[in-house]
């Protein structure tokens, strides 16, 4: 089975949270900050080393001003597309 960090769904998750982030014109420090964590924490999840669970993916939409239903809904189009 294939290392779930790199798979496609996976990819293409992180792919949106860090174009979120960029659209924002937020940096990683700035992200982190706001989250209480370390500026690693950030780059580990957007370069896909390490996995952030439903909680923290909540946190990150809230710090980012993301609209939950509406990026799931992306996701699901961009997943399809990509399939």
């Amino acid at each position: 089975m294939a290392n779930s960090l790199h798979d496609l769904k996976y990819q293409i998750f992180r792919e949106m949270l860090t174009n979120a982030r960029a659209s924002k014109g937020m940096l990683q420090s700035e992200v982190a900050d706001q989250l209480g964590k370390a500026q690693a924490f950030v780059s580990k999840y957007e370069r896909g080393e390490r996995r952030i669970d439903l909680p923290e993916f909540l946190e990150i939409a809230a710090v980012l001003g993301i609209d939950v239903s509406k990026f799931i809904k992306e996701f699901q189009k961009k997943l399809a597309k990509a399939s």
